[in-house]
């Protein structure tokens, strides 16, 4: 069997899973140039201190590296030298769920017991897919409100230009002006928006975590971005002494800023998806697919899929009845005795679809539902799955690249 052609869709994975292994061969490179040779002074510190404390106190080597095992399995079961509050009261596992759920997953609290492991397989299933629900949800509500703002300056950029008349009112008549048809919010707008929110968020929450856990800034931020953005090491975490001043205010705070920096960063993360979709689409583009000369055939052949054939006669029919009501006998005559079809319906059949795409682009841009169902030949996941779908579907750039 004949592999499918390389299109559009597979040219865009492959070059994205290139990249990507490029970006992880230069990440890596970097980070062992900058934290091999602190790991290899930090080893022989080590070494040396531990032959001279087995040296000094006369314990000898194989019982000191014993003890230490035993106090790194205390380490990794929660227990500390200092004072920490408890991990499994209540307060405590509603913060290790919350990791859970956002699969921030510090790491610092695990379950020990099988049926703890057990019922996390079972408990996580349902509440990491219930999150990512959530946050598509929040992000097409900050789409929207964007999109409802900057709908709202550009129409006062317009009255003030003289190109918007001063008595026009929001959902009446926009058809009839012409700079609001089909007008949808920059996604560079939004992702610049979503970038200074998040920066101004980040930057509330390290002062917060500065003044109370006694971090410096830098790892402030630090842990701000490694939490917000679920990546979630471990190395720094929140609330975990037994005591705070005005502790039930900070718990609160802790959990707003999570809260709300995780649904950001996850904005903003899907809204770069789509610039980076872009540059890739950008990058295509100019290769031409030189690559490969089936991807010519193939885009031929997709650019005559819609064309006027006997075949799909029948097929327009229902369409075109559903939506103009009925046809003349003429032309219904001719659709059935099997002969190509007139120029009148031609000409009919692009009013409908001429009109059928005037309103999508107007109930687009001015947030109204799309009632309008067509029936194509594509399956139900045609306009996109997630976040992909809902940027699509909003935000400008992103309907002109599919």
């Amino acid at each position: 069997r004949r592999l499918a052609p390389l299109n559009e869709d597979n040219g865009r994975f492959l070059l994205l899973a290139a990249l990507i292994a490029a970006y992880l061969s230069a990440g890596a490179t970097v980070f062992s140039a900058l934290e091999s040779p602190s790991e290899a002074d930090a080893q022989l510190r080590w070494n040396r201190t531990l032959h001279n404390f087995s040296r000094i106190f006369n314990i000898s080597l194989p019982e000191l590296r014993a003890f230490l095992r035993s106090y790194e399995a205390a380490m990794a079961a929660g227990i500390r030298v200092d004072a920490l509050r408890p991990r499994w009261d209540f307060p405590g596992a509603f913060y290790f769920v919350g990791t859970v759920v956002s699969t921030i997953g510090f790491g610092m609290t695990t379950p020990a017991t099988v049926a703890g492991k057990v019922f996390l397989i079972i408990y996580g299933l349902f509440g990491c897919a219930g999150t990512i629900l959530f946050f598509n949800l929040f992000l097409e509500r900050i789409i929207s409100l964007l999109a409802f703002i900057m709908k709202a300056c550009y129409e006062r950029q317009l009255r003030r230009s003289g190109l918007l008349p001063p008595n026009f009112r929001r959902g009446s008549a926009v058809s009839g002006v012409g700079s609001l048809v089909g007008w949808k919010p920059s996604v560079y707008h939004v992702m610049l928006i979503l970038g200074i929110f998040a920066i101004a968020l980040s930057c509330c929450a390290s002062a917060m975590y500065t003044a109370v856990e006694g971090w410096n800034y830098v790892d402030s931020l630090y842990y701000c971005f490694v939490t917000f953005s679920t990546i979630g090491f471990g190395d720094l975490v929140s609330n975990q002494n037994a005591v705070y001043q005005h502790q039930g205010l900070y718990r609160f705070g802790n959990f707003m800023f999570i809260l709300m920096g995780v649904c950001c960063i996850y904005s903003l993360f899907n809204v770069i998806s789509i610039v980076i979709k872009q540059i890739l689409n950008w990058v295509l583009k100019k290769f031409e697919c030189r690559c490969c000369p089936k991807c010519h055939k193939s885009s031929t052949r997709l650019s005559r899929r819609n064309a006027i054939t006997p075949g799909a006669r029948l097929r327009r029919h229902n369409v075109t009845r559903d939506t103009e009501g009925q046809y003349d006998s003429d032309t219904e005559g001719r659709r059935l005795s099997g002969e190509m079809i007139s120029m009148r319906e031609l000409t009919a059949s692009s009013k409908v679809s001429l009109a059928i795409l005037q309103k999508q682009l107007s109930e687009t841009a001015n947030g109204y539902p799309r009632n309008v169902c067509i029936n194509t030949r594509q399956n139900g996941f045609s306009a996109g799955v997630g976040a992909l779908a809902i940027m699509n579907n909003r935000l400008a750039e992103t309907s002109d690249s599919r």
